[in-house]
């Protein structure tokens, strides 16, 4: 499968994008709204006009049209043939680029049974739940054998637990077939699961690429935190087990505990969204619970970013208006914070 190099590209919505997606590789692009992930996938499959130059393996494909690139794409809408059988969607590409008819029927079940949805073959799109209808078109995409596999937020539309499922089986596929892949997705969750590496865009640009916790822990670029979440990222300075699964870590002057799987604890990050704010200490809830001083107080739409100082660190929480209001809080207030296990995320060195 190829290499993909993006060199330059310039148009309505790109600035310059630069990326390269090794062969084999399952790069996410992440994102907010509006940053121009949809538009880089379809200058990469050839459907829209750019400046600049898209290679695979050092050849460019900017003169070739969209179906001479080799590229499977599954859109955020799907696109179904709703007045077709699924198993007539699928054999769709086929049958347009002359493959014969028992051929296409062949390759088509092929896929369907490795995607576990051969018992659909007869039924119509709108028949069918989210989750098999994302599988349908996954399915289309993977039964021409591109080169490259292009998806833009599949899974955007399902519920949380069927989106974490379908996740793991598009790893595993992606895993077995080696395809060359780019998923464009705004859920920092779906990129942590699925990345190799993620490149995060934001108005048009790259501004970085690297592995999930090499961006995640180490990013000083305000608008990549601010697609993170601006997490709060703690150095730890001791570590040590408590327990299987959980350590014990020291970041300035407070110990915490926290998830563990192996090696040293380096550095937790702690989303802001998962900081607790509390008046008073819940006495059954003690673990990762510490006091603190309110020094910060930031309103941005309907939520409240909160910069509480604990024992010389200041770590951040966001609530939403309605929280904000039962708490009463201002500036140099005392107050609780509580910090839930399951939330600390840990880099570790092995």
């Amino acid at each position: 499968m190829p290499r993909i190099e993006v060199r330059g590209v310039w148009n309505y919505a790109l600035r310059g994008v630069d990326l390269q997606v090794d062969d084999g590789e399952l790069m996410v692009v992440l994102g907010p709204s509006g940053s121009g992930k949809t538009t880089l996938l379809n200058v990469i499959a050839g459907l829209t006009s750019y400046r600049g130059s898209v290679l695979f393996d050092d050849v460019s494909v900017d003169k070739l049209r969209p179906y001479e690139r080799d590229i499977g794409y599954v859109p955020q809408d799907l696109a179904l043939f709703n007045h077709l059988r699924v198993k007539d969607n699928i054999a769709f590409g086929l049958r347009m680029r002359g493959v014969d008819e028992r051929e296409a029927e062949s390759r088509a079940l092929r896929v369907m049974e490795m995607l576990g949805i051969e018992h659909l073959a007869d039924r119509y799109p709108l028949t069918l739940s989210g989750g098999e209808q994302q599988r349908v078109a996954i399915a289309r995409a993977i039964v021409l054998e591109p080169k490259v596999l292009l998806m833009d937020e599949p899974f955007s539309n399902l519920d949380v637990g069927l989106r974490r499922s379908l996740r793991m089986e598009l790893k595993s596929l992606q895993r077995k077939l080696r395809l060359t892949t780019i998923f464009v997705t705004h859920d920092i969750a779906e990129a942590e699961e699925l990345a190799d590496r993620i490149a995060v865009m934001v108005k048009g640009r790259i501004h970085c690429v690297g592995s999930f916790d090499e961006v995640f822990f180490n990013s000083s670029n305000p608008l990549v935190r601010e697609v993170l979440g601006s997490p709060n990222v703690l150095e730890c300075r001791g570590f040590k087990l408590v327990h299987e699964g959980l350590a014990e870590v020291e970041c300035g002057g407070l110990k915490l505990l926290a998830p563990h799987d192996e090696g040293v604890i380096t550095k937790i990050a702690i989303p802001p969204e998962k900081v607790i704010l509390s008046r008073e200490l819940n006495p059954k809830s003690r673990f990762n619970s510490f006091k603190g001083v309110v020094k910060e107080i930031e309103k941005n739409s309907s939520l409240y970013r909160v910069t509480v100082e604990v024992d010389r660190l200041s770590l951040c929480s966001v609530v939403s208006e309605e929280e904000f209001n039962s708490l009463l809080l201002k500036r140099g207030d005392h107050v609780y914070v509580k910090i839930p296990i399951k939330h600390i995320k840990t880099l570790c060195s092995r």
